[in-house]
């Protein structure tokens, strides 16, 4: 039987194959025919505004419609979420997240390519979307990841994920997202040569000095040769790193060295800091600071140039014996007030920590930093570094519809993401914790015998 089709009424079978065609050739389109969701009874944390308590939110597709008190919406599918807090999803920058899962298999490790200037790699590629640490991350509201290359010094480009969707495609929100700058050390090392280690790679201070330099003048030469070739192309062509004839690393490094993209430099040393601001200032670089353990000693300078923050030592120990216990925990808040826009991470090497991510601000809120100022750190303001404010980071009106909703405040350790919605769907909390919990929770009890 041929169902009659009317202009404009696709039946739904017809539809879903149209999906599957369109998704072949590389179109994601789905047929909206969900009903409007209504979130009621809240205290809604919107983030880029006041906080309503109660609150109401409207979602229809994967939008946010509308967000108030007593909001109107016809033939809605109410959810009540009364004495629960709702937040936009959290964005979790500088992670390895989705390409490391056991770090004593090798065939899980994923993050790492050879060479030392490789911005043509592409880490959204290699993310694997069935990790078991997607689902755990997301279960403490973690909704977007930036899963980091690491490897060289230029290491490649990272790309901004949803932590749910079919396959790394449909996870994807922007690609690329920053290119990855691992600036080179600048520590000597003054052990004598009667006391080092391995007396033969000895090297005088002379030497240490020759070989720093040498390595800061390799990434300037690389920069000026990408600067080069930039120039001599049409600026308003796009990259095309795999059409005939182009040269993928130039193609690969033109929205970072034309300012359309930010450079993320990752650098904890005091002096590392200093050379890479100079650089990026001189060059007129776009560039954002990851690690920054002893960014705190240079506040000022930080805040003068307009470089961000991805602090993510917070729990790491003092580095030097005349810094006092507390000085990462304090030092989110320096930078802070010294005019520094500051955000949160748990570091590239631990990919089983992005979880924490909530609990690396809620320390530094104990040292100073207002609550209000680390949510926004770990929403709003990722989302407004990486050019996707008018996408994500808050709940407002036109905004995806990615949020959660927990027990308590997102900031104490002690409350629980009960629900979350991503692009509209409501996305399971289970993991492979809740499994094994829920295992060994229900292990029959038998009774000790005795011998």
């Amino acid at each position: 039987m041929n169902a009659h089709c009317e202009p404009g009424n696709t039946p739904r079978k017809g539809r879903w194959w149209m999906a599957l065609w369109l998704w072949g050739l590389g179109v994601v389109w789905l047929p909206s025919n969900a009903e409007p969701l209504l979130l009621q009874g809240a205290t809604v944390h919107t983030v880029a505004g006041p906080t309503l308590s109660p609150g109401e939110v409207w979602i229809e597709g994967d939008r946010i419609v509308a967000v108030g008190r007593n909001l109107e919406v016809p033939r809605a599918r109410r959810v009540d979420l009364a004495g629960l807090h709702l937040y936009p999803g959290l964005i979790a920058l500088n992670t390895g997240l989705g390409l490391k899962e056991i770090d004593a298999v090798r065939a899980t490790l994923d993050q790492r390519e050879v060479g030392e200037y490789t911005p043509e790699v592409a880490s959204w590629v290699a993310v694997n979307p069935d990790s078991e640490l997607l689902p755990v991350a997301r279960a403490n509201g973690i909704a977007f990841c930036e899963p980091v290359p690491q490897g060289g010094v230029v290491a490649g480009q990272s790309g901004l994920l949803r932590l749910a969707g079919w396959g790394v495609r449909d996870m994807l929100v922007q690609a690329p997202l920053a290119l990855h700058v691992f600036w080179p050390s600048m520590e000597l090392d003054t052990t004598p040569r009667e006391q080092a280690t391995d007396p033969a790679r000895w090297k005088s201070l002379e030497e240490q000095a020759r070989d720093r330099m040498a390595r800061w003048k390799a990434v300037e030469d690389f920069f000026r040769e990408a600067q080069a070739y930039a120039r001599s192309q049409d600026p308003d062509r796009p990259p095309r790193v795999s059409a005939p004839g182009a040269v993928p690393v130039w193609e690969a490094m033109l929205p970072f060295v034309r300012g359309q993209r930010p450079i993320v430099v990752h650098a904890d040393e005091v002096r590392q800091i200093r050379a890479a601001m100079a650089w990026a200032v001189t060059n007129r670089f776009r560039i954002l600071l990851a690690g920054g353990r002893d960014a705190w000693l240079e506040a000022g300078r930080l805040a003068e140039h307009k470089i961000p923050v991805i602090y993510e030592h917070v729990f790491t120990r003092p580095a030097r014996d005349t810094d006092p216990y507390d000085v990462h925990f304090q030092a989110p808040e320096r930078l802070r007030q010294a005019g520094v826009s500051v955000g949160f991470s748990t570091g590239v090497t631990d990919a089983s920590l992005v979880k924490n991510l909530p609990y690396v601000a809620a320390q530094a809120v104990a040292y100073g930093f207002p609550p209000e100022a680390a949510v926004q750190a770990l929403t709003l303001t990722p989302a407004q570094w990486m050019g996707l404010a008018d996408r994500l980071g808050s709940i407002e009106p036109g905004k995806e519809a990615t949020l959660f909703a927990t027990d308590g405040d997102i900031l104490d350790i002690r409350s629980n993401v009960k629900r979350m919605w991503i692009r509209g769907q409501e996305v399971s909390l289970e993991s492979r914790h809740t499994r094994l919990y829920e295992k060994y929770r229900q292990r029959p009890l038998q009774p000790r015998q005795i011998r």
